[in-house]
């Protein structure tokens, strides 16, 4: 696991990825717990709409955590490559913190479209 604070590609080391790897897993939790009562009480399909939010959270963090790159961070002009979770230190450079913005939107992008797809099949189910 890299230490390395690489523009665009890493902003984040092991003690921040394990927290987006734990939002990840809440984020998935509370998708299949929220979908398991929505299908038991037999709700109108509007209301599975509500999947969106815990799926993007989950898929976000679950992404973070794969790209060891932090969304918040990237556009903030943010990294934290510590083992320990300690104040991020800030991105000088311009060209930088570009980079990281277009990684951060990037993944932002990928997670609303994975809640979407969720969203999406759960609203269709019968």
């Amino acid at each position: 696991m890299s230490t390395t604070y690489i523009p665009g590609v890493c902003n984040i080391g092991p003690a921040e990825i394990k927290t987006r790897k734990l939002s990840g897993i809440i984020g998935l939790y509370a998708t299949v717990i929220l979908f398991a009562i929505l299908m038991i009480t037999g709700v109108d399909s509007p209301w599975r709409l509500f999947l969106f939010i815990p799926a993007t959270i989950g898929a976000m963090g679950y992404l973070q955590a794969r790209f060891h790159f932090c969304v918040r961070f990237g556009t903030r002009g943010l990294f934290n490559m510590g083992t320990t979770l300690v104040a991020p230190e800030t991105v000088e450079k311009a060209e930088y913190r570009r980079k990281d913005q277009r990684k951060a939107l990037s993944i932002a992008g990928l997670s609303i479209g994975i809640g979407i797809v969720v969203t999406l099949i759960v609203f269709l189910l019968p």
